[in-house]
C-alpha cells in the first residue's frame, strides 16, 4: 500500500481517540456500581506497565504523534482503573489509593523518560535490539494481561464486571491503529502485531460475553425456579399436610371400646 501521511495521521488520531476514551465506560461502570467484582486488577496493572514500554518504543521509533500520545493516555487510564480495584475491591482508604496512583505514575513516567534517553543513542547508531525489546515486551504484556481476565471468565462461566463498551472501543481502536501503520512508509511489524493482538484478544472477551452471559442468565432462572419450589409456602410442599386423619380417638378410649366388643352383650 502506498504511503499516505494524511491517512496515517487521520487513522492514528481515530485510534488514539478510541484508546483514550475506551476506559471511560469501565471507569464509570466501576464508580457507579462501587464494585470491581469480575474485573481482574492484574489486567489493568499489566496494561498500565505495557503502556510505559509501548510509549518508549513509539517515541524512539518516531511513530506519528497520535500513536505516541496513545500509550501514554492508555497507561494513565489503566492505572486509574487499577487504583479503583484497590479502593473498591481491596477496600483501601481513599488517601492510600491516591498515594498509590501518584507514586505509580511518577515511577512509570521516570522509567519511560530514562529508557528513552538510554536507548536513543544506540538506535541512532543502528542498534535496533534495545528498541525492539521494548516493542516486543509491550506486546507480551498486553497479550498476557488478559490471561487473568480469561480465568475470571472461566471461573464464573460468564463475563462479569468488565464493560462491553470498553472492550468494543478498545477493539476498534486497535483496528484504526493497524490501518494507520499500513499507510506508513515502512510498516512497523512489532507495533502491528501489538495492535492486532489487542483486536484478537478483545474479540475473544466479547465473544465469550455473547455466548456465556445468556447461558448464565438462563441458568440463574432455572436455579431460582428450583429454589421457589422448595420454599415451605409453595403448593407442592404442602402435600404432607393434606393427609386425612384416620382415627383421632385417645388411645385409652380406643382400648376400652375394643374390650367391650370382645365381651359382647351380658
Amino acid at each position: 500500500m502506498p504511503a499516505n501521511h494524511a491517512a496515517e495521521n487521520a487513522l492514528g488520531t481515530l485510534g488514539t481517540i478510541c484508546w483514550t476514551v475506551q476506559l471511560l465506560p469501565q471507569l464509570w461502570h466501576t464508580w457507579r456500581t462501587k464494585s470491581t467484582e469480575g474485573l481482574s486488577e492484574w489486567l489493568m496493572l499489566t496494561w498500565g506497565i505495557a503502556g510505559t514500554f509501548l510509549g518508549t518504543y513509539s517515541i524512539v521509533q518516531n511513530l506519528n504523534i497520535p500513536l505516541i500520545l496513545q500509550p501514554q493516555l492508555f497507561g494513565v487510564l489503566c492505572l486509574i482503573s487499577w487504583v479503583q480495584c484497590q479502593y473498591y475491591g481491596r477496600k483501601r482508604s481513599r488517601a492510600a489509593a491516591i498515594a498509590i496512583f501518584v507514586t505509580s505514575v511518577a515511577l512509570f513516567a521516570g522509567f519511560e523518560v530514562g529508557m528513552i534517553f538510554a536507548i536513543t543513542p544506540a538506535y541512532n547508531a543502528g542498534n535496533m535490539a534495545p528498541v525492539q525489546f521494548f516493542g516486543i515486551f509491550s506486546t507480551i504484556l498486553i497479550a498476557g494481561a488478559l490471561l487473568p481476565q480469561y480465568y475470571e471468565i472461566y471461573k464464573r462461566k460468564e463475563v462479569v464486571g468488565i464493560s462491553m463498551l470498553f472492550m468494543t472501543v478498545d477493539l476498534i481502536g486497535g483496528v484504526f491503529n493497524d490501518l494507520s501503520l499500513a499507510f506508513k512508509d515502512d510498516f512497523d511489524v512489532v507495533a502491528g502485531v501489538t495492535y492486532s493482538l489487542v483486536v484478537l484478544l478483545d474479540g475473544i472477551v466479547i465473544l465469550c460475553a455473547l455466548i456465556l452471559n445468556p447461558l448464565a442468565r438462563r441458568r440463574r432462572k432455572r436455579e431460582a425456579a428450583v429454589a421457589s419450589t422448595a420454599e415451605p409456602g409453595h403448593e407442592g410442599s404442602n402435600n404432607e399436610n393434606l393427609r386425612i386423619p384416620m382415627d383421632t380417638r385417645p388411645p385409652t378410649e380406643e382400648k376400652k371400646n375394643d374390650v367391650d366388643i370382645e365381651q359382647g352383650p351380658a
